[in-house]
């Protein structure tokens, strides 16, 4: 088996339309840290419905998905071999607490890094409200596939990662995660065992089951809307950054901030183990 330049080029994604409720926002907020603290006012908002509901930004990332394609064997991709290597949001609007909307995806590109070296699969999904035709979202993915180098490309080279500023981060924000993290946002719609079986952790190497990068992405979104756009959601325009290393639920994630006008610069560790988990971070803040 090996990867299908063409079939992968070339994959015709079905539209995805997801209905979800204010239930689901509540939800995917609780998976992401939000009202830990159920007397903190500033998450209230996200998780409870009255006087009137917000929807987290960074739940754009788990709406309307086409799922993990790249195991369809047709795409001849080792699917056991791909990770998540970064990830992107644009948000023209601020997410609706419950909506019907539409997925597209379509593949942007592939970097051949050569035999033995894998290959970076880049996909793109816009998010579109079924009732009013608006775009919602555009999110960019980079899919990491270790065991498939070597079979051609259309890329020369990956956009360069976004550089963190050489100095002291300007704001630090450290949130805990629940030791059940990963059970509560697997009903977001992950339910890769590898987040909930300790079995399936361990023959992948794993101490415990980890949590999803995608949650990791959500609880440093979390700390950008809590400290650069006092929890509007309206002033959050996009992030993008890079997956580096796992988090097991129950631990620390410090986000570190750096302001430059409307640009934050940003990277999360976890407190415990003194570990980078997301890296090259940035996010365009308005207002």
């Amino acid at each position: 088996m090996a990867l299908d330049l063409e079939a992968v080029l070339n994959w015709d994604f079905a539209d995805v339309t997801q209905s979800y409720t204010t239930r689901d926002s509540i939800l995917y907020a609780l998976g992401v840290g939000f009202g830990l603290d159920p007397l903190d006012r500033a998450d209230l908002p996200f998780v409870f419905e009255e006087p009137a509901l917000l929807a987290v930004p960074s739940m754009a990332v788990v709406l309307a998905s086409p799922g993990f394609w790249l195991r369809d064997p047709r795409t001849g991709v080792d699917w056991a071999k791909v990770l998540h290597g970064e990830q992107g949001l644009v948000l023209h609007q601020p997410l609706p607490p419950a909506a019907t909307v539409i997925g597209r995806t379509r593949v942007l590109g592939v970097l051949d890094k050569g035999a033995g070296k894998g290959a970076l699969i880049f996909t793109e999904r816009t998010i579109t409200d079924a009732a009013t035709g608006e775009k919602l979202a555009t999110l960019t993915s980079t899919s990491f596939a270790r065991g498939d180098g070597g079979r051609g490309g259309t890329m020369d080279a990956a956009p360069p990662p976004h550089p963190l500023p050489i100095r002291e981060a300007d704001q630090v924000v450290d949130l805990p995660t629940l030791p059940s993290a990963a059970l509560i946002y697997r009903l977001s719609g992950d339910p890769n065992p590898l987040h909930a079986s300790p079995d399936v952790a361990a023959s992948a190497g794993f101490h415990a089951p980890i949590l999803h990068g995608l949650c990791t992405l959500g609880v440093a979104g979390h700390a950008i809307l809590r400290a650069a756009c006092g929890n509007d959601p309206r002033r959050l325009g996009s992030l993008r950054l890079r997956f580096s290393s796992p988090v097991y639920p129950g631990e620390t994630i410090r986000t570190e901030l750096w302001r430059d006008g409307p640009v934050v610069s940003f990277r999360a560790r976890v407190l415990e183990r003194d570990l980078v988990v997301l890296n090259n971070g940035q996010a365009e803040i308005s207002g």
